[in-house]
């Protein structure tokens, strides 16, 4: 239970989300016990709204110490408290190839035609005539125009090295609103993907304004085969039943963590499956082409706006090219897998993979919640 937490979680300031029989309430988490805030702010998009960025969580009612809410996953049978993705009204955007490594392996999914046996000779193929040089060039300046050019020249320019190097970042929009799933929930691929992997990301949490109010951990569930057909199946690839996970808990910015502790931060992703397989990687955000705040800034301003705040997936560099099975096809996800994304100031997001048809269908939207709330006496009705 103690590995949702960060390493420092008596230092930390955690927000999350937590299912009752009387609709989701947004919790917090002080060093270890679980306090219900549902008293002082309906919905954690307020909690963020009304909170200064310096200001302190309201203490709200002891629920005693997380052990206590019996926080089993639901492969395991889920007790009575279930962790939910820990943001509701905030719109859920990612931004894409912010790695030099994952620009590299959409331009070999494009190449390849979404056809994972061609993907191992396409990517020698591109690695050959690129480089090393585009992970050393910052997006949008003289030398990633400069590059640009040359691999126009030698035929290996794709619309993905537009959005590696080119001055615009690629902001997509995940998820709908309250569809993300937490910690301990299944996670989705469709049947009809044979080519497929986790994106561990980390994932800023942002108030109407744009300021960065804190982060969580993010599995961006990919479908590579749809996606490397055209681009214009992203919504197909990336959004579908159980797509998108988020948790365990938001943290919020303070004196003991900043946005430098994500620019310097290293996530893990551990893969296990029912076959015994197992698959581990790293993601080093020292490594990202672009500031999370420059990602921010490109997510929201005078032509966009987020009346509720919003969450950014800042990208992954987890592409993962090793053969799980046939060679030459790469990894895909089996049923079953468990996933694991973690680091140490944000604590561990825990899944298991299903087909998106399997997983609990989403049910539970706006209305519902305007409903609960209402019955609760949290707004007017």
């Amino acid at each position: 239970m103690r590995d949702l937490l960060p390493e420092d979680s008596q230092d930390a300031t955690l927000v999350g989300r937590l299912a009752t029989e009387q609709g989701p309430i947004p919790i917090s988490v002080v060093d270890g016990h679980v306090f219900d805030l549902s008293g002082e702010a309906a919905t954690v998009s307020g909690l963020l709204e009304a909170m200064p960025p310096s200001g302190k969580l309201p203490i709200g009612r002891s629920l005693g110490p997380i052990e206590a809410l019996d926080l089993r996953p639901a492969w395991d049978g889920a007790g009575p408290g279930r962790l939910l993705a820990p943001i509701d009204l905030h719109c859920v955007k990612a931004s894409g190839v912010t790695f030099a490594v994952s620009a590299l392996e959409r331009v070999i999914e494009e190449r390849a035609r979404g056809d994972s046996a061609g993907a191992a000779q396409f990517r020698a193929e591109i690695q050959e005539k690129i480089g090393g040089d585009i992970q050393s060039v910052r997006p949008g300046s003289p030398e990633a125009m400069n590059l640009k050019e040359m691999l126009i020249a030698s035929g290996a320019w794709s619309q993905y090295l537009e959005v590696a190097i080119g001055p615009d970042a690629e902001i997509f929009t995940k998820a709908p609103v309250l569809s993300a799933v937490g910690s301990g929930a299944w996670v989705g691929i469709r049947s009809d993907s044979h080519w497929n992997n986790p994106e561990p990301e980390v994932v800023i949490i942002a108030d109407s304004a744009g300021n960065a109010r804190g982060a969580t951990l993010g599995n961006d569930v990919n479908l590579r085969d749809i996606e490397g057909r055209s681009a214009l199946l992203l919504g197909k690839a990336k959004d579908n039943n159980a797509s998108c996970a988020l948790g365990p808990f938001i943290r919020l910015f303070d004196d003991n963590f900043t946005m430098d502790d994500i620019r310097n931060a290293e996530v893990s992703l551990l893969i296990e499956g029912e076959d015994n397989y197992r698959l581990e990687g790293r993601s080093n955000m020292r490594l990202i082409s672009r500031d999370p705040l420059d990602l921010v800034g490109q997510t929201i301003g005078k032509s966009h706006q987020y009346p509720d705040g919003f969450a950014l997936f800042l990208g992954t560099m987890f592409a993962p090219g090793d053969d799980r099975g046939e060679p030459g096809r790469g990894f895909t996800h089996k049923i079953g897998d468990t996933v694991k994304v973690a680091t140490p100031k944000l604590g561990t997001l825990t899944n298991k993979v299903c087909h998106c048809e399997d997983a609990p269908p989403w049910t539970y939207g706006i209305s519902s919640l305007m409903r609960d709330l209402a019955r609760r006496g949290a707004v007017q009705a």
